[in-house]
């Protein structure tokens, strides 16, 4: 497999200013994408952010296996980590991450009120790697549009101050991803979900990943969407049936294999194959 890197300039300021900022809020907001919890957290952002109190949010849990996200969030927990599964369109989900902070941040209102200071909102800083979804969230939070958002990976490029009701602030910053992937399953993991920019992989590279791993945890799921006459055959021959089954055909009637598994990965990131989650957590 090829050895995955990609750390743009902006991506390396990102993280210097996220490093002098932490000082100016209580607690960070972590999110993670629901079908890669650990693969969507940045293991250079974790060594920067200190003894901060942390909440962590499991986004798309809509797209993802809801047992296995039971199981993320226990533990996490486990590991006295805040934790909370969001469905952005979902107004309890919203209302939970708002909970969860206003509980994070009571205890240092208490402090300052007890010290005689007017206790104020708490402060958030709001961090992610790019496409996880992060401005929406903000915008829902906020509810009115604040955050560009979109389905590229990089939306937004600088830090600002947003007011969620009276309940708190967030700092947003701009989505950060670590210079090389030692482990070349997560680059796979995170190029599947959409987080790396389609054009530093094959597409067909990441179609193979994808379909591999969902015939050995979900063939059930495959069987459904494409009616598979051999749910065990090989990529070349899964692809191929595919491709004949939705006329994805070149010139002279063979599959084109590109735009096969285009549509294979539209159809994964979409939630079309059905709820998938790419990881599992360690026992």
């Amino acid at each position: 497999m090829k050895t995955i890197q990609w750390f743009p300039g902006h991506m390396a300021k990102a993280r210097r200013e996220v490093q002098e900022k932490l000082k100016l809020v209580d607690f960070v907001i972590e999110l993670v994408d629901a079908r890669a919890p650990l693969a969507s957290q940045n293991p250079m952002l974790q060594e920067i952010l200190q003894q901060k109190p942390k909440m962590q949010v499991l986004m798309k849990k809509d797209l993802a296996d809801p047992e296995l996200t039971n199981i993320w969030l226990e533990k996490l927990r486990e590991d006295e980590i805040e934790a909370v599964a969001v469905d952005v369109q979902n107004r309890q989900d919203i209302q939970k991450v708002i909970e969860t902070a206003k509980k994070m941040t009571a205890e240092k209102m208490e402090r300052l009120k007890k010290k005689g200071v007017r206790p104020r909102a708490g402060r958030a800083m709001i961090i992610g790697i790019p496409n996880v979804g992060k401005s929406t969230l903000i915008n829902r939070l906020a509810n009115k549009k604040i955050a560009k958002t979109g389905d590229r990976p990089g939306i937004t490029t600088a830090q600002q101050w947003i007011k969620v009701k009276k309940d708190f602030e967030l700092l947003d910053t701009p989505g950060i991803l670590w210079p090389k992937f030692e482990d070349q399953n997560v680059g796979y993991q995170l190029a599947a979900i959409g987080t790396i920019k389609d054009q530093i992989l094959s597409i067909e590279d990441i179609a193979r990943f994808t379909l591999k791993f969902i015939q050995e945890e979900y063939p059930q799921l495959l069987l459904e969407r494409y009616q598979l006459l051999d749910p065990e055959a090989d990529y070349i021959e899964i692809i191929e049936q595919i491709g004949r089954q939705r006329g994805a055909l070149a010139q002279g009637g063979s599959v084109d294999l590109e735009k096969t598994a285009e549509l294979v990965i539209r159809d994964f990131r979409t939630g079309k194959l059905g709820p998938i989650t790419l990881e599992k957590p360690n026992p």
